[in-house]
């Protein structure tokens, strides 16, 4: 009797040892593609405002290779739109490549009907495996926000005289040199709440452009001016230079000052340099999230 339980015993033994290879013999999982630094809408907000440029962002790393990017805008189960629409947007550019920044504006059609809806974010890798992030989104018309954000006024001179005036050009070429004074200002309109307003050069050579206060690497830029406003009511707005209560904010620089508008010494990324830069205009209004900026090329001779 003791045998054929030996036997039996050695069988499971080997069963065992035959499942197991065969397990060791499996194909690895495949890798499936991955995003971060995702940003829907302006400070990742989640929100558009038809007729208007929206924002999206997303830094992605494949399991073996990219094979598509998409975007979609659809309907929302159990919601009432004044009329169908959606959007399905697809960019060919990053097939084939192992990591890619997907930086892309377009404009949500002014016929896109106010309401929430689903935002896919797609990415099909080459290895069959697929990314799919959804989130919920909104869209409004301008006239229904509670605030809308708009560079009202973008002025700048060199030496007092004026060179820029509300995106028209006095001046062509845009130069600076070592000691000419330059002055910065904005006006952000249709506000209230809270928010904060930047003005800043910043070298293009560094490749940085920030689009939302959030974004802004102050080790990279020359500040000129920093202003925040607190409990503004509606349709107000805010100026670099003077804001709606009367508080004074400077606006000025000295082109090879060695401070910035914070005081703080400009040296490493920031130091002065010959060059292309732009001179970046950004503002978010933190009670509700909504963000705004404007860049304008200017060339420094140092």
């Amino acid at each position: 009797m003791i045998k054929p339980i030996k036997i039996i015993l050695v069988f499971m033994l080997i069963s065992g040892l035959f499942v197991s290879c065969k397990k060791d013999k499996q194909e690895p999982e495949i890798s499936q593609p991955t995003a971060e630094n995702v940003e829907i809408g302006y400070a990742n907000n989640k929100q558009a405002i038809r007729g208007r440029d929206f924002h999206f962002n997303a830094d992605l790393l494949a399991g073996d290779k990219i094979e598509s990017v998409q975007v979609k805008i659809l309907p929302k189960a159990g919601q009432t739109y004044t009329s169908p629409w959606k959007i399905e947007i697809a960019w060919d550019e990053f097939k084939g490549l192992k990591n890619a920044n997907v930086h892309k504006h377009f404009t949500i059609p002014q016929e896109a009907p106010e309401g929430r809806y689903d935002f896919f974010f797609i990415v099909n890798d080459v290895n069959g495996s697929k990314l799919e992030l959804k989130e919920d989104f909104q869209i409004f018309d301008a006239a229904n926000m509670p605030v809308d954000p708009v560079v009202d006024r973008d002025i700048f001179s060199r030496n007092e005289d004026m060179v820029y005036y509300m995106g028209t050009y006095v001046e062509t070429p845009i130069v600076f040199k070592k000691g000419d004074k330059f002055t910065a200002r904005a006006q952000i309109k249709q506000i209230q709440g809270d928010g904060i307003l930047y003005t800043a050069l910043i070298r293009r050579a560094l490749n940085h452009f920030p689009e939302t206060v959030d974004k802004l690497d102050l080790t990279k830029a020359i500040i000129i001016s920093k202003v925040e406003h607190k409990d503004l009511g509606p349709a107000s707005k805010v100026n670099t230079y003077k804001l709606a209560n009367g508080a004074i904010s400077g606006d000025d620089i000295i082109i090879g000052a060695e401070k910035d508008g914070f005081g703080n010494q400009i040296t490493g990324d920031r130091q002065w340099q010959s060059g292309q830069y732009n001179l970046v205009i950004l503002y978010k209004n933190t009670t509700f999230n909504m963000s705004t900026f404007k860049s304008i090329p200017i060339t420094i001779e140092y």
